[in-house]
């Protein structure tokens, strides 16, 4: 699938957090959508075109690693990263388990958060952004 203006949808409960990662990824020519919690996410992966989720741990109705786990069920090969800041081995193996293409800690940089970004566009899509 050849891949134009691909769509990043960036959920988590923190506003500022959402917003410097949509200034991030626009500035690089990549649709951001934006939801606050697992839920609005699900919702908007039913209704729009989404190439890949960035998915908060820790957030009011559903976790991260739940949404995850609808996600794939909804699109299976929907790439998702998965951020935690309280990130220990039993989250990193369910995510595993559920398909995440990667689980980064919060301590992560934009500049390594924009890296595996890229990396599951150009897996997933074969994108050349």
């Amino acid at each position: 699938m050849r891949l134009e203006t691909p769509s990043l949808l960036i959920t988590d409960d923190d506003l500022a957090y959402r917003e410097t990662l949509r200034g991030v990824f626009e500035h690089r020519g990549i649709r951001t959508l934006l939801a606050c919690d697992g839920e609005e996410a699900l919702k908007i992966v039913q209704s729009e075109p989404v190439h890949i989720v960035l998915l908060d741990m820790h957030m009011p109705k559903l976790s991260g690693l739940e949404t995850l786990q609808r996600l794939k069920e909804i699109r299976a090969l929907l790439p998702c990263i998965l951020l935690s800041a309280h990130l220990d081995e039993i989250i990193i193996e369910q995510a595993r388990l559920a398909h995440a293409f990667s689980v980064l800690s919060k301590t992560v940089t934009l500049s390594q958060i924009r890296s595996v970004v890229r990396q599951a566009l150009e897996r997933t899509y074969a994108w050349q952004g």
